[in-house]
């Protein structure tokens, strides 16, 4: 393997000695600059795998550099050195487009971490053919062509996709596609069924983790009393059937990317625990003595307001500052009404009809009618009502009448209201049509775990049994 060059840039003699000797004994060259436009000097004379900078430069800051290297090299990751308790200064490098920050006094553990994660990077080799020690333009055409590459992986990937093309969308896959390039914990806001587990799965698909695993963890949906052994693993005879050893979500996304969505419904002895292994990167399982090393970033999600949750004793704060350094907040289906025609098109041309045939199209009034209704759910709803759609339709023309909307808004009586055009069901088809509803939803929101659900309703897990049998929900 061919060795690496980084270039560390920081006005301070020592911090500089510290950073090159460690460079060194991993097998890294370093070159040093004090300010940016030796920074900027040093850019022009060599090519680099990686950049490590001081936020505070007698001539600028870290951003500076980094914005130039973001122009020029777009190729090369910039890690951001930020003084202790700086949050705004290490979000805003973030933001930017950093691949990660390290905090002062710099901790040499983190920082191999860092530099072995840039390092792993996958470089584009016609850039790397052409150099980047040639002329600013043959730099800009190299930069041009792997653009290029990178949008049409981006169009050949089979992975999960945010639909639409609204403003807000835009905007969320911009900064899906910065987050992919830091190491920094994100944490996903927003309504249920906006995709926030989608968004999760780009983030890591982007990284630098994409080939270690992906592992999604809904914490509202695994019993209080099996959240350690589920999350840290145990050994043999650790409890009453433990019959042999087992590996936790840690053991299991070592590498990779931990997605915790739901993390309020966490409650606050695990939340200790969970803070402790973000700080140490240790885990221990149940029945062990040693502590075993763990590398995983973590990407957080949940429909709820953490922000109160910590002001009424819910949520501990500093496991939401650890947890929300960068926050990404995924729009509703109400924010962006005009993408909602073209997301049911896609929807039902991946549904298909059953037996194989084409997708049905919708109709006008069908379309105005998906256009204002209300989303409760988002997208996850929106493909509920196309499936059903589908599956009841005995046309190639879905209307309005085949979507069965109702109306969220309730009546004055406290049942919802019945929406324009919708027709009317004997009392007893109605009552079902709601349990169903409600039931769906329940079961979708906790990953069909059916004791889970069954909590969510507030009804025995034995209720909940004999009601899908009666309402015939698989």
């Amino acid at each position: 393997m061919s060795t690496k060059h980084v270039l560390v840039v920081d006005d301070e003699s020592d911090i500089r000695e510290l950073l090159v000797l460690t460079l060194m004994r991993m097998g890294v060259e370093a070159v040093t600059a004090s300010t940016c436009d030796e920074a900027v000097a040093r850019l022009g004379e060599q090519e680099f795998d990686l950049c490590l900078t001081d936020m505070r430069l007698p001539d600028g800051d870290g951003l500076d550099v980094l914005h130039h290297i973001a122009e020029r090299y777009g190729n090369t990751p910039v890690a951001v050195i930020t003084a202790f308790g700086s949050t705004e200064n290490a979000v805003a490098a973030l933001k930017a487009g950093a691949f990660d920050y390290i905090a002062k006094p710099i901790q040499l553990k983190q920082l191999r971490e860092v530099v072995t994660a840039a390092l792993n990077l996958p470089r584009e080799n016609g850039a790397a053919e052409r150099g980047r020690r040639g002329s600013a333009s043959s730099r800009a055409e190299a930069e041009r062509d792997r653009r290029k590459d990178v949008a049409a992986d981006h169009r050949a990937d089979d992975g999960p996709r945010l639909l639409g093309s609204s403003l807000p969308i835009q905007r969320a896959r911009e900064m899906i596609d910065k987050l992919a390039r830091s190491q920094a914990p994100v944490y996903l806001t927003g309504e249920s069924g906006t995709g926030k587990e989608v968004a999760a799965r780009r983030i890591h698909q982007g990284s630098a983790r994409r080939d270690k695993p992906f592992v999604a963890v809904n914490c509202g949906a695994i019993p209080e009393n099996l959240m350690e052994s589920e999350f840290f693993g145990y050994r043999k005879g650790a409890f009453t059937g433990a019959d042999s050893d087992r590996d936790g979500y840690f053991q299991a996304v070592n590498g990779g990317t931990l997605f915790l969505d739901e993390v309020g419904d966490l409650p606050l002895a695990m939340q200790v625990k969970l803070l402790r292994v973000i700080q140490e990167k240790t885990v221990r399982k149940l029945g062990d003595t040693a502590e075993q090393a763990v590398d995983f970033r973590i990407i957080s999600a949940t429909h709820q307001n953490l922000h109160d949750k910590v002001a009424a004793g819910e949520f501990r704060q500093d496991l939401f500052y650890r947890l929300n350094v960068i926050e990404l907040k995924m729009p509703s289906l109400r924010e962006i009404p005009e993408d909602i025609p073209d997301m049911a098109m896609q929807i039902l041309s991946r549904l298909g009809r059953p037996g194989g045939s084409g997708a049905p199209v919708l109709a006008d009034d069908a379309l105005r009618a998906l256009a204002a209704y209300d989303y409760p759910g988002n997208v996850r709803e929106l493909e509920n009502i196309l499936e059903r759609a589908v599956a009841l339709c005995e046309s190639d023309v879905i209307r309005e009448a085949d979507l069965y909307l109702t109306d969220t808004k309730p009546a004055a009586n406290g049942l919802p209201a019945t929406a324009p055009g919708e027709r009317k069901l004997p009392l007893h088809e109605y009552l079902d049509q709601i349990e169903r509803e409600q039931i769906i939803k329940a079961l979708e929101q906790t990953r069909f775990n059916k004791t889970a659900a069954a909590k969510l309703l507030g009804i025995t897990f034995r209720s909940l049994r004999y009601r899908l049998d009666r309402l015939g929900i698989e």
